[in-house]
């Protein structure tokens, strides 16, 4: 096994004195979280806080046992997201603050500040350089940036720009700027099929560019105003919007995996990973709903390995002989995610599962 990153498994059985919060923090101690800060260090702890309707994100009790472990041993945690592209209950830091509390994500209830990472209205960001193959720069949230250490606490789910969502999407296109978002999501274009679309205006609110308008009853979508983020896509209720690649479908998850290098970059040795694979919902916990789950609750993972814990996410959600994430979007491939991160350097594709 020599030569493969460890990643840690707890799975979702319990019994007196075994509850889950008990065994995510043998979880932590075994992968080692603990050593990735130092005493005083600021810990920034990634999450997800849930679109107002949502209900599938990891809860907040689970985020207080982590923030416990972390100021156990003398570090200063806070929990962090930064704004949404989208026009939702988070594209802002009033609103998204309020979405937080509305969820059960507070100060009293997980025992650390929250911060929104770009600041009021998502401009507070810096100017990251890295060495990529479609950027050379990306605007990463400033807070996270500042940051000392940073653990990313991820909800495995599907999505519809990179097949799943854990935690090099939670980390890369998360912690994104506003603009860092466009800049991510500037490859996908969307397309309304005229004869499904009802002109209920739903994806004219969800819009951040104003690029919808109805005319004659029916959506349509100019061009040269879409920025290409796709969340009009899943809003739509009669799914009379898809995605039309405006080139590689694999680029757009590329450039994800090239702002979690940006993340990362004065992070090596600083950071480390927790992926929830429960609840997992056919689209990501953006959305003001949460779908039934597309496959069977199956633990929480850990490492110090981004690359290798969402490896193992993948495969074991889809489990022997069955491609459970390619069978919910068939026209995007998932891996290339994986495959560029590997090769950006930011980890491992092989891995050793170990099961406490």
């Amino acid at each position: 096994m020599s030569g493969k990153s460890k990643v840690f498994m707890v799975d979702m059985r319990a019994a007196a004195h075994r509850g889950i919060p008990r065994k995510l923090s043998a979880l932590f101690e075994a992968a080692g979280l603990g050593e990735v800060f130092k005493p005083r260090d600021l810990v920034a702890l990634k999450t997800h806080f849930g679109e107002r309707g949502s209900s599938s994100f990891v809860p907040g009790f689970y985020l207080r046992r982590i923030v416990d472990r972390i100021k156990e041993k003398g570090g200063r945690p806070f929990l962090t997201d930064a704004g949404t592209l989208y026009v939702g209950s988070r594209s802002d830091a009033y609103e998204h603050l309020l979405t937080a509390e509305a969820h059960g994500f507070t100060q009293a209830t997980v025992g650390a500040p929250i911060i929104i990472a770009d600041g009021l209205v998502g401009h507070d960001f810096v100017e990251v350089e890295i060495e990529g193959k479609h950027l050379k720069k990306a605007k990463i949230a400033s807070a996270a940036v500042h940051a000392d250490s940073l653990i990313a606490v991820s909800h495995f789910t599907g999505h519809e720009l990179s097949g799943f969502g854990a935690a090099i999407k939670n980390v890369g296109m998360g912690l994104g700027s506003r603009g860092g978002k466009q800049q991510m999501h500037s490859d996908v274009k969307p397309l309304v099929d005229e004869g499904k679309c009802s002109g209920c205006g739903k994806c004219l609110r969800w819009c951040p560019s104003g690029a919808i308008t109805l005319r004659e009853g029916k959506a349509r979508i100019d061009e040269k105003s879409c920025w290409g983020c796709g969340e009009c896509t899943v809003m739509c209720v009669e799914g009379a919007i898809g995605v039309r690649w405006a080139g590689d479908p694999a680029v757009a998850q590329e450039k994800i995996a090239e702002y979690a290098l940006a993340v990362l970059r004065d992070k090596r040795g600083k950071s480390g990973f927790i992926n929830f694979l429960v609840s997992m919902s056919p689209a990501c916990d953006c959305w003001d709903f949460s779908d039934a789950p597309f496959a069977p609750d199956i633990g929480i993972l850990a490492s110090t390995d981004i690359v290798a814990i969402d490896q193992a996410s993948v495969d074991l959600v889809n489990g022997e002989g069955e491609d459970r994430i390619r069978r919910l979007y068939p026209n995007v491939s998932w891996e290339p995610q994986l495959a560029h991160a590997e090769a950006l350097g930011l980890g491992s594709r092989s891995y050793e599962l170990i099961r406490l």
